[in-house]
């Protein structure tokens, strides 16, 4: 279960995060939903312990993401918006090195590594050098080391952002699976359509806040819109006139 509680984060004049608060639980799918600049990945950096609130916590199976860094980082699973492989490693190399870095016993690293090329089917090139990767193929291989020590938790920022129908299909079938195994799934995203498909909680963001956190049904009864889009138009406004 990840908790945040009235974060605040500041980048100079910015102020990029201002008091968010909301509990993603175990066995859901939480969306950060929002414009650009809404303060999804900022967030999302400050539960990966890249960054350091200004004020408030957040905590990671309980374990403090400033606090006790080390141990909150163990029990995630980050997949951020730039993939960020080494270009001269394998898929298989990289996600490799990962598992060692998060100190899976080497002895284990081989067929743990061949259990993730199969569950994400990237047996095709997970023995070719990563440079000159699709898109589609390099978010694959960032998503294999983000689940390879097999963590409880995962923070996904806009996972689908550039990949085609097929890959994006397939991402959202293992997000759901991931799920239904009882993990806790957080994920950013732009688009609305996306989030409703797939999310249990929904945190629509804007300037910085939590505009609503609750269930699509509970959005829509909460801004009295029907339509999806006017729904989260409504809550948007919320924030913009405060």
């Amino acid at each position: 279960m990840i908790r945040v509680e009235g974060i605040h984060k500041s980048f100079g004049e910015v102020h990029a995060v201002r008091g968010v608060s909301f509990d993603a639980r175990d066995g859901k799918i939480t969306g950060l939903l929002g414009p650009n600049g809404a303060g999804k990945s900022t967030t999302l950096r400050v539960l990966c312990t890249l960054l350091k609130p200004d004020r408030g916590t957040a905590t990671i199976d309980g374990a403090d993401v400033v606090a006790d860094s080390l141990a909150a980082r163990q029990k995630i699973g980050s997949l951020p918006h730039e993939s960020g492989l080494y270009p001269r490693l394998t898929a298989r190399e990289n996600i490799a090195y990962y598992a060692r870095l998060c100190g899976l016993d080497r002895d284990h690293v081989e067929d743990r590594v061949d259990e993730i090329v199969k569950t994400l089917e990237i047996g095709d090139f997970a023995d070719r050098r990563s440079k000159g990767f699709s898109h589609g193929q390099r978010t694959k291989v960032a998503l294999g080391r983000a689940l390879v020590h097999d963590p409880q938790n995962l923070l996904l920022d806009e996972p689908t952002t550039g990949l085609d129908v097929m890959a994006t299909r397939s991402l959202r079938e293992l997000i759901l699976k991931l799920k239904d195994e009882g993990r806790c799934v957080l994920f950013s995203s732009h688009v609305m359509q996306e989030v409703a498909a797939l999310c249990d909680d929904i945190c629509i963001m804007a300037a910085g806040r939590i505009a609503i956190h609750d269930s699509m049904d509970g959005i829509r009864q909460r801004t009295g819109c029907d339509d999806l889009e006017e729904a989260f138009l409504a809550a948007l406004a919320m924030v913009e006139v405060d």
